[in-house]
């Protein structure tokens, strides 16, 4: 289909205009050879019309066919909204490229959310005997380790080594354990069939110490021996030692019993699957109240959905792609006998026990230095220029979300959501190429054969590309994306992880509900450097910075890590001239300048943070420089940095500086300040907090997010507060006691924090916060609408849209599953109607009973709307006058994680185990007491608590009490007398950030029954 150049544009504009996104429209010089092209889930045919849309691949062979790499053109294809089913990876070339200034559009419809999936649904459901467990078929050779339920990722079967019952010892082996000494183990075991024994995978949280995540797969079971699999258990158990080390690779001991068994029919508990990959057959056991007929259940077929990949003499180019969700995509390496051998931010031995050790180990093992393997990632590209990724969504992965390296350049990672991915959110560059360019280095060669195998999707694809200083990775930029709930089944994941670059910027992004660190660069790198002998691995890395992002709720689950953690060499070497030079006669001043610049970066709430900015071994130059962290961790330095580190300027509630193990070169403190744990907001520079984060420009991301409060400033003795947490909009509006703030009373700083003047002695837990979007945002589309400022009746922004002519509408696209549309009642308004998605029109009267006019008030609410991208419009059908103030929306209920009761971090008193009960107990499993007085005691983050229990006749009243706060008295005993096993008995909410301590004591009744807790 053709346009004529303006009406296209305009068309284009709007569009894009309304899902919150805008981009730079082209020039007129190639304008008569434009073009829109569009797709469809159900598309067919080569039209590629509106009306006849095509499907993903004939609309991709219809670019080609313009060719707007030699053409000019400006192409588009325009993706409507549905799911795109893959039956093989969706790849690009470099033919299929635009030109520069011209790039290939691939983009979602106004108002749509187009979902790019590697899945087969799952139907055909039956169940198994009389059991609660059912199974359905699924295609041949199905391979997964994901299963996604109602939009929600399902746990795989499996349960504790406590909950087992596996008690007992069990021993090291020449190949894996003995477990005689655990009879009840033995008998579990002993009762698979040799392929379910293969399938059983164990997990070692901090296996391999305290920041990894280690899981392997047994082999088999005899004679109360089990066998591991290979090579996983020897780069578990036997790591090779290396001289010089700065940092160790530690070995697990051997012994070592499991936490978690997956993997196995026998484990299956109510919300759990099982595939039976050669009986091609998926068992489901549903919870309660859940029909499995009426579940969505995607099965991930694929591991590569989107690659995008040239060559370093052709590469892929001019591309866009935008407003796109990756979804359902596995990586079954780890189902492998490499297993998931963690070594450090999901780098994992697959090789040798010596892999990447080069010749610091005995005997030499592989090089360079620190060549680990990486996560594969579901959406990668490689050997591309000038591709710009902006409003997508990266959610429901296996693997990583998204990769770029091999000689990539001018990459624009913006405005992107990454969530619910079981490894690294967003990871850049390649473990294989520190140093393209020497090859010949005898310390730590680069040898282009393994840097086309092992960072490159297709060797033979580039196997003529010449490696040089063209390898490397080039002026990325990561700005503006929010990076949350990764690495949930690869705890060591980081939410970006940098390897080698130049250029890189990686500012303005939102990372939190992190396992592990934040931002990780140089991973591994320096971990045979220190300041006695700081150029045993050498690599590329210059130009970089990581600044002005806002790093919250990180370190949840491991240990050993930081908000930003730098390893090895940072920079190039540079004298005083500025010329390249040596390391022993680099300038200070100019070499600096050409380090790693991180600068105005914000983090709070570290869980289990060693270092809250963090130079580990073999780190150099360095330059901290205006960063913020609280309640965040000890302290902020690191442990054998080689020096060359500057840290000034500093807002720090904690010791800086800290350099331990052995000392650095040099280090250079200057200007920096202590802050209170808990800062109010005179503690802390407005400017540094207002800078931190996702700006303004995407609020429309933030607003589909948030918000979401993560930390309150103390109320004691103060009524201003700092408000810190995700998805503030500038209209954002503050409740304290249930009451609105004035608006002068707020201050919305910047997606993450806002200040308020608060009504004295008002407790943290009656402080919340709701969005609002102004009239005047561009992702709101009007027709008939007129603007109308300075109308000074307190609309917010002192602004309004408001429309004549009956029939003029307003359209807002949207996530959430809650939205009030602000208006005005005014004797001269009438009706409106209000339809969400397609639906029928509701009918809403905006003229008020006491005749007075009341702006900036909700006029319409509307909620329980689900997950997903809404689409509301408002249509004047009556009165003078119809006033549009602009919207609130709230993000769905967070999913609730459920700590069985089995979790060992639940400290009983009095209590005894019953499983196997048959009641649909979470695990079929729950802790009684029997005695008044016994206690369950357990530690949580987060604002709220749900206690999982039952009521039956025969239990009575829990006293619970939190953070050692006054009892509350919960009756267990049901109404009607019948009995409701697996239920929230109790909830509590409010409760501000940090760690909580909840207590529940037995005081009356037969029975107490705690079936775990639940936290968002």
């Amino acid at each position: 289909m053709k346009l004529h150049p303006r009406r296209l544009i305009a068309a284009s504009t709007a569009m894009i205009m309304a899902v919150g996104f805008t981009v730079a429209t082209a020039g007129s010089a190639s304008a008569a050879a434009d073009e829109t092209l569009y797709a469809s889930p159900s598309g067919s045919g080569s039209a590629c019309t509106q009306s006849a849309p095509c499907s993903l691949a004939d609309a991709q062979s219809a670019v080609r066919a313009l060719s707007p790499s030699t053409s000019g053109a400006d192409v588009t294809v325009v993706l409507a909204g549905g799911t795109y089913r893959l039956s093989s990876t969706w790849a690009f070339g470099s033919e299929d490229s635009g030109s520069a200034g011209h790039p290939v559009v691939w983009r979602a419809a106004s108002g749509a959310r187009p979902v790019i999936s590697g899945a087969s649904q799952v139907t055909g459901w039956s169940r198994v005997g009389s059991s609660d467990v059912w199974s359905a078929p699924v295609p041949a050779g199905s391979a997964t380790r994901q299963l996604y339920v109602n939009g929600n990722k399902a746990p795989v079967a499996q349960a504790s080594t406590a909950s087992l019952g596996f008690t007992g010892s069990w021993l090291s082996s020449a190949t894996g354990y003995d477990i005689s000494g655990d009879s009840t183990a033995s008998a579990w075991f002993a009762a698979l069939s040799s392929a379910q024994v293969a399938g059983v995978e164990f997990v070692y949280p901090g296996g391999n110490d305290a920041w990894t995540h280690t899981r392997c797969r047994v082999a088999s079971y005899a004679n109360r021996t089990l066998t591991m699999a290979q090579p996983c258990w020897s780069n578990v158990t036997a790591r090779a030692t290396f001289s010089q080390a700065s940092g160790s690779l530690p070995s697990m001991h051997a012994n070592t019993k499991p936490t978690m068994i997956e993997n196995a029919q026998a484990l299956l508990r109510p919300g759990q699957w099982f595939l039976d990959t050669s009986g091609s057959r998926l068992y489901y056991q549903p919870t309660s109240g859940q029909n499995v007929s009426d579940l969505a259940v995607e099965l991930p077929r694929l591991e590569s959905l989107l690659q995008g990949a040239g060559t370093l003499s052709a590469p892929l180019h001019d591309m866009t792609f935008q407003g796109l969700q990756f979804s359902h995509a596995t990586w079954n390496a780890p189902s492998g006998p490499e297993g998931f051998a963690d070594v450090q931010s999901n780098l994992r031995m697959t090789g040798a026990t010596n892999q990447g050790m080069c010749h610091f180990s005995t005997p030499y093992g592989s090089c360079p230095w620190g060549a680990l393997t990486q996560p594969l990632a579901n959406v990668a590209f490689t050997a591309a220029t000038n591709v710009t990724l902006t409003g997508n969504r990266f959610t429901g992965l296996g693997g990583a979300g998204l990769s770029v390296m091999y000689g990539s350049k001018n990459t624009l990672i913006s405005g992107n959501e990454f969530t619910d991915i079981a490894s690294t959110g967003l990871a850049l560059g390649c473990t294989h190429d520190p140093n393209p360019t020497n090859s010949n280095s005898a310390i730590d060669p680069d040898e282009p054969s393994v840097i086309k195998e092992k960072c490159t999707p297709d060797p033979d694809q580039v196997s003529g590309d010449t490696i040089g200083t063209n390898e490397i990775l080039t002026d990325t930029t990561v700005s503006d994306n929010v990076i949350h709930n990764v690495g949930t089944e690869y705890n060591s994941a980081t939410g970006i992880t940098l390897l080698f670059s130049r250029g890189t910027k990686i500012v303005h992004n939102n990372l939190y509900d992190l396992p592990y660190t934040g931002i990780t660069a140089g991973v591994i790198q320096g971990h045979v450097d220190n300041a006695g002998h700081p150029q045993n691995s050498i690599n590329i890395n210059e130009n970089n910075t990581i600044s002005n992002n806002l790093i919250h709720d990180y370190m949840g689950k491991l240990k050993d890590g930081g908000a930003i953690y730098i390893e090895g060499h940072q920079a190039q070497y540079y004298d005083a001239a500025g010329n390249p030079t040596t390391y022993d006669r680099a300038d200070p001043v100019k070499t600096l300048a050409h380090g790693m610049q991180v600068q105005g970066n914000v983090a709070f709430n570290g869980g289990n943070t060693n270092f809250t900015y963090y130079d580990d071994a073999g780190s150099e130059w360095i330059n901290w420089q205006g960063n913020v962290a609280f309640s965040a961790g000890e302290k902020s330095g690191g442990c054998s940095a080689t020096g060359h580190i500057w840290v000034t300027d500093n807002y720090l509630s904690a010791r800086h500086s800290a350099y331990e193990c052995d000392p650095a070169i040099d280090t250079h403190a200057s200007g920096n300040i202590s802050i209170p744990a808990t800062p109010n907001p005179g503690d802390l520079p407005a400017g540094l907090l207002t800078n931190a984060g996702v700006t303004s420009k995407y609020a429309a991301l933030i607003a589909g997010i948030g918000p979401r409060i993560h930390y309150v400033s103390p109320t004691t003795g103060s009524n201003q507060v700092l408000i810190g947490g995700e998805g503030f909009t500038p209209g954002a509006q503050v409740l304290a006691g249930g009451s609105r703030l004035a608006a002068s009373d707020v201050q919305v700083l910047s997606s993450g924090f806002i200040t308020a003047t608060v009504p004295a002695g008002t407790p943290a837990s009656q402080i919340s916060v709701t969005n609002r979007l102004d009239d005047t945002d561009p992702s709101i589309a009007y027709s008939g609408f007129s603007y109308h400022g300075k109308r000074g009746f307190g609309d917010l922004g002192d602004d309004v849209h408001f429309a004549t002519a009956d029939g003029s509408t307003a359209t807002y696209s949207f996530s959430g599953d809650l939205i009030q549309v602000f208006g005005e009642q005014n004797p001269d308004q009438g009706n409106l109607g209000i339809s969400i998605d397609g639906g029928a029109q509701q009918v809403v009267n905006t003229v008020p009973a006491d005749g007075k006019r009341h702006s900036n008030i909700p006029v319409y609410t509307a909620s329980g709307l689900g997950t997903g991208v809404h689409t509301i419009v408002i249509t004047k059908l009556s009165g003078q006058y119809a006033t549009l103030d602009g919207f609130t929306t709230a993000p769905a209920t967070p999913t609730m994680l459920r700590a069985n009761d089995t979790a060992t971090s639940i400290s009983y008193s009095g209590f005894s185990y019953h499983g196997k009960r048959g009641f649909g107990d979470l695990g079929d499993d729950v802790h009684f007491a029997t005695a008044d007085g016994s206690t369950a005691t357990y530690s949580f983050s987060g604002d709220l608590i749900q206690v999982f229990g039952e009521q039956n006749p025969d239990q009575g009243n829990l006293g619970i009490t939190i953070d050692g706060g006054a009892q509350q008295v919960v009756n267990t005993v049901p109404a009607d007398g019948k009995r409701h096993s697996n239920i929230p008995v109790y909830t509590a909410g409010g409760l501000g950030t940090g760690v909580h301590t909840i207590v529940i004591t037995k005081l009356s009744g037969q029975y107490a029954t705690l079936d775990g807790f639940g936290t968002p």
